[in-house]
């Protein structure tokens, strides 16, 4: 992983997982163990798969920038159906407190959307190349006769 990816994530992965730490508290108080462990899988579950869709997406930005756009929304699309399919998978489960677990990934989910919206307003990304200004004050202009 490269720093700027680092850089990219723990803005929007500290949010996350802090979140996920209070729905734990919160579902442990709630629902005992059972629903402290539903948090914690589906704080992870929400980590991993909004992980892996921005590594992905950066990874479209870089060799396929004009798919970008289209990525990025056929990425979003899936990453929700995914965590719901989750959800429906883990429905009847007995390992941990499913309420707990719908109810964490949904807030996780909706935290992980928002701190990556304001980690994009916040980053200083150029939108002009600074170098391609010098590029044309070399070049001649007019005749060279």
């Amino acid at each position: 992983m490269q720093s700027n990816d680092a850089r990219t994530l723990v803005p929007i992965v500290v949010p996350t997982v802090a979140v996920g730490a209070i729905a734990a508290v919160v579902s442990g108080i709630v629902a005992g163990g059972e629903g402290a462990i539903g948090a914690v899988v589906a704080t992870a579950v929400v980590c991993l798969f909004m992980g892996l869709g921005i590594l992905g997406l950066q990874f479209t930005a870089k060799h396929f920038p004009h798919l970008f756009q289209a990525m990025g929304l056929l990425l979003y699309v899936t990453q929700l159906l995914v965590l719901f399919v989750f959800v429906a998978i883990f429905k009847n489960t007995t390992l941990f407190n499913p309420k707990a677990f719908a109810a964490t990934i949904i807030v996780a989910a909706v935290v992980w959307v928002a701190a990556q919206a304001r980690a994009h307003l916040k980053a200083k990304i150029f939108y002009i190349d600074p170098d391609s200004s010098d590029a044309t004050k070399n070049d001649k202009s007019g005749s060279s006769s």
